[in-house]
């Protein structure tokens, strides 16, 4: 299932080259991931009410090309790894405009319960766990 998170850059978000800084485009791929949930059902307010907790353990990022105020992402998010205790979700970040990759990234969780204490989301959420398995794709997709 293809889901599309869209981000117009702000003026503010520019460094003085004119870019967008480096650091800005984490705070995207979070805007995208709180998206994605959101168009699966499953934000993070319901994940929450339920006693599940996503915490990032990791974040990798390869800058392919930049962008600049006006320009419009496209951001697809998908899961690459998939456990029930951990999970990867990867995305490939593209400038509308010209259709080029700005960035490869991928962000590594795992599953705790509300004191950050790990749980396996396949006993503990056995609903949840199938629509995360159910997401797996390859990265090269």
């Amino acid at each position: 299932m293809d889901i599309i998170f869209e981000r117009k850059i702000n003026y503010y978000e520019t460094d003085r080259m004119g870019v967008v800084h480096h650091s800005n485009y984490i705070r995207y791929l979070e805007e995208a991931r709180c998206d994605w949930l959101e168009k699966l059902d499953m934000p993070f307010e319901l994940l929450e009410e339920n006693g599940i907790t996503i915490p990032v353990l990791g974040v990798n990022c390869t800058y392919k090309n930049h962008v600049t105020f006006a320009d419009t992402l496209l951001i697809k998010v998908f899961v690459t790894e998939y456990t029930g205790v951990r999970m990867t979700v990867s995305y490939n970040v593209t400038d509308k405009k010209t259709g080029k990759t700005v960035i490869e990234a991928e962000t590594k969780h795992c599953f705790t319960n509300r004191d950050l204490k790990p749980i396996n989301l396949k006993k503990h959420a056995p609903e949840f766990s199938k629509k995360f398995e159910s997401l797996v794709e390859s990265k090269e997709k």
